[in-house]
């Protein structure tokens, strides 16, 4: 399996929020026009991860001094299990790297446990918690972890 990830800019919002649309909850979608606002903002980057030259998920991170945050991290339902969210996570982490920031952090949900598992796995730690976070009420798991 051929499997590669490149920036993305401005020209792939549409691509990325059809990508968006298909990995998350209506309420949680993310769609062109927000997700052109975030690639114009300073310091944001998003990662398209490839297999056999098809787009298969993406991640968009926003460093800020010595901070990196995830923003979103999307692999389409029929390219998971294969290890693509590691690379794009890892992609993102170098990124950040190369950016200067030192910590990486995000927001998960407490009731996204695949996300939880994957996240812990690649060596985040609990730092807090938002309550009542997302739009269904539920709360956010702040993790975190050094580039």
């Amino acid at each position: 399996m051929t499997v590669h990830v490149w920036e993305a800019s401005i020209a792939h919002a549409q691509l990325l929020a059809g990508m968006h649309t298909q990995c998350f909850n209506t309420g949680a979608q993310w769609d062109q026009a927000a997700i052109t606002a975030l690639l114009l903002s300073p310091g944001v980057h998003a990662g398209i991860v490839m297999v056999k030259d098809h787009p298969a998920g993406f991640i968009m991170l926003r460093s800020v001094v010595d901070e990196a945050e995830i923003l979103t991290v999307c692999v389409l339902p029929e390219y998971r299990k294969r290890g693509l969210a590691q690379q794009l996570l890892a992609w993102c982490a170098q990124v950040a790297q190369h950016k200067g920031a030192q910590t990486l952090f995000l927001e998960v949900s407490v009731n996204n446990q695949s996300a939880r598992t994957l996240y812990e796995k690649q060596g985040f730690e609990k730092l807090g918690l938002r309550k009542k976070y997302y739009e269904d009420g539920s709360d956010a798991l702040v993790l975190g972890r050094p580039c």
